[in-house]
């Protein structure tokens, strides 16, 4: 999933902030982007556009959390709907599995575990205030063939 590039939206229009200046950070943020471009029941939509304060529970900090994406959809109810949207493999969705000896590979697994807690609680909250949704897409969601 480590695969970089600027995409160049095609309804400008729809775009916040500068369309000349939208990174993806993975192949799946990629084809989210599309998604998002393309769709016409997304009337508005940026790419790290909401900045999320959250505290780290690992050096007890506070941290910028930048989420992946922020739109504006019209539901088939006709109801407008804001979603903040962050990208992550499934496997970043749950505990790391406890090896019988503990591996730098386990550690750090644990610590990004805590912190992308962290980091969606904080955003949970942010989005319940503002009476926004806040989604985490996985490979599962990127890639089903019947995209809603």
């Amino acid at each position: 999933m480590a695969y970089k590039g600027k995409y160049k939206p095609k309804n400008t229009s729809k775009y916040m902030g500068n369309p000349t200046n939208c990174v993806y950070r993975s192949l799946w943020e990629r084809k989210v982007m599309t998604w998002l471009d393309d769709n016409p029941s997304v009337l508005r939509w940026g790419s790290e556009q909401v900045i999320i304060i959250y505290r780290s529970p690992i050096d007890g900090k506070k941290h910028r959390y930048y989420v992946d994406f922020f739109m504006e959809i019209k539901d088939k109810h006709g109801k407008i709907r804001s979603v903040l949207i962050e990208v992550k493999p499934k496997k970043q969705c749950k505990p790391p599995e406890k090896p019988k000896q503990k591996s730098k590979t386990y550690i750090n697994e644990s610590k990004t575990w805590l912190i992308n807690q962290a980091k969606w609680e904080a955003a949970k909250q942010v989005a319940e205030s503002r009476g926004w949704e806040f989604q985490i897409l996985t490979e599962d969601d990127i890639f089903k063939k019947d995209k809603k």
